[in-house]
């Protein structure tokens, strides 16, 4: 009979050999080492490639930190987690007073979410010059779409908001205040937040496909992800932060109470919780352009799975769960990429055209049709799969794109009616 890191060694090498994987898998059990590894490059432009040393932008998994910041405050008094935001927020960054502190942790406020096509924030606003208060004023300060704690919506805004609490709060800049009292305490020496102009140390570069081409990712400014992401760390440090949250470190219990409940949604401040395989397992994942990361945690079984990528290669969540099910002895499938239906020019140019001016559109280029973003600066190529049913091609993609007629024969795509054809 295999064991477990034989098992998870051999599936995670057919999974890479499907996908041009840059970063670090770490899956730990009761101390021991289970599989690691390390693949491509830091920095293709001078050759570094990727070690179990470097680090990597978390993205979203950096929420986590933030709601922890947040916990600490509570636990010392400096606020009221069910109290108005409001009540911890300078005057010239002021939202809707029925908005509790608690609602932006769980993602519950109602606030507007501009993070969509039609707003250009993407590719547009994120790569100007940060100013906060305008910053807050274009995308934030607006009414709520929804009364707070009646939906969980996630919500970037959220989590800027509590950054900016913190920093009222406490009177120091957020990635002061995190750094002295989260990961200094911790030992946390390689993690740091990124603020669009720090150096740091054996950090990856983010890359994409353009085309089939490797290229640097889309440049945005890092300070726009304050509270929400920004976040660059590696797998030793997570591994401390893991013990943090299993050892019940630096939070009072009932701290640790209110920062590991379940809200709506399975959301709880900055992590998610599900009851699986008969144990609990809290964890959060990150994605932006250039970064796929997944952290999963069973504390009583004390199991850490660490996924940090620096491309867009793979599904982070799909292999972070089939990871936990060989773990479990759950019997999985050998990963496989999805079959191409080959369809004619003539039907493949069917789907083409603008269905969003500057922001969505599908071109045939030589033979292939490409999902062009950023003002038809990057070229993402995808193929059918199915009738309407289209998936990435360097992409493992859980969820394919649809594109469908309409009930009155008009081609639709991310909910838009084309334009023109």
């Amino acid at each position: 009979m295999q064991s477990i890191s034989v098992k998870l060694e051999n599936y995670i090498n057919k999974y890479l050999e499907l996908w041009d994987f840059y970063g670090v898998i770490q899956v730990t059990r009761k101390g021991e080492v289970l599989f690691e590894k390390a693949c491509g490059y830091a920095s293709i432009e001078f050759g570094i490639k990727n070690d179990m040393h470097s680090c990597f932008s978390l993205a979203s998994m950096s929420k986590q930190f933030t709601a922890f910041a947040v916990m600490l405050l509570y636990d010392r008094q400096m606020l009221d987690i069910e109290q108005s935001a409001q009540l911890y927020l300078p005057a010239d960054l002021k939202i809707d007073e029925s908005i509790a502190v608690h609602h932006l942790l769980s993602h519950t406020s109602g606030l507007y979410n501009f993070y969509n096509f039609e707003n250009d924030f993407f590719g547009g606003y994120n790569r100007m010059n940060y100013s906060q208060t305008e910053y807050f004023q274009q995308y934030i300060n607006k009414k709520p779409t929804k009364p707070a704690g009646t939906e969980y919506d996630y919500n970037n805004s959220n989590y800027n908001l509590l950054a900016w609490i913190i920093e009222h709060v406490t009177g120091e800049k957020y990635g002061d205040f995190i750094q002295k009292h989260l990961f200094l305490p911790l030992n946390m020496l390689n993690t740091t937040v990124d603020d669009d102009s720090v150096t740091i140390a054996n950090r990856s570069n983010n890359y994409a496909k353009d085309f089939a081409e490797t290229v640097k990712s889309p440049y945005y400014n890092e300070k726009f992800s304050i509270g929400a992401g920004g976040i660059v760390s590696n797998c030793e440090d997570l591994h401390k932060w893991y013990a943090c949250l299993r050892d019940r470190k630096l939070l009072t219990p009932e701290a640790y109470t209110r920062f590991l409940s379940e809200n709506d949604n399975n959301y709880c401040y900055g992590l998610e919780h599900h009851h699986l395989y008969g144990q609990e397992r809290y964890a959060h994942g990150g994605d932006h352009l250039g970064v796929s990361t997944y952290m999963q945690n069973y504390f009583a079984e004390d199991i850490c799975i660490i996924i940090l990528s620096n491309n867009e290669a793979i599904n982070q969540y799909r292999l972070g769960n089939t990871i936990s099910d060989i773990l479990h002895n759950v019997e999985v499938e050998a990963p496989v990429r999805h079959t191409e239906l080959h369809l004619s020019e003539r039907s493949l140019r069917m789907y083409c055209g603008t269905y969003l001016e500057d922001k969505i559109l599908i071109e045939f280029i030589n033979g292939k049709l490409y999902f062009t973003r950023f003002s038809g600066n990057f070229h993402i190529e995808f193929y059918p799969v199915g009738e309407g049913v289209f998936v990435q091609k360097y992409y493992d993609q859980t969820h394919p794109y649809r594109i469908a007629e309409n009930e009155m024969g008009e081609m639709t795509f991310f909910g838009h009616t084309r334009i023109t054809p």
